[in-house]
């Protein structure tokens, strides 16, 4: 079972993260990306699920053409754990420069 990040680890989220930012109403971490196309937009997805599998951690998402909406939160530990962070830094890396 995952824990919820600790206050200092939270503190430090808008550096580590910075284009990630908290949601409303929840204990949670989203992004929007942009694509060029669907196209492009799926096969972020379809890379980013791939991760996601790696990391045993699924996100909340929708696509709507060439965007992607990605919402993550640890539902066995209540909100944001650390589990939320390592997906997140992961889903950045494969973003790369393939998001306009």
């Amino acid at each position: 079972m995952s824990e919820k990040l600790t206050q200092t680890a939270r503190d430090a989220l808008p550096a580590l993260l910075p284009e990630w930012s908290a949601t409303a109403g929840r204990d949670a971490l989203q992004r929007s990306f942009r694509f060029r196309d669907f196209n492009e937009a799926w096969g972020f997805m379809t890379r980013v699920a791939l991760l996601a599998e790696k990391h045993d951690h699924h996100p909340e998402w929708s696509n709507v053409w060439n965007r992607v909406e990605i919402t993550l939160s640890s539902h066995d530990a209540g909100g944001l754990s650390a589990r939320d962070v390592a997906l997140a830094q992961a889903i950045d890396e494969v973003a790369g420069d393939t998001q306009r």
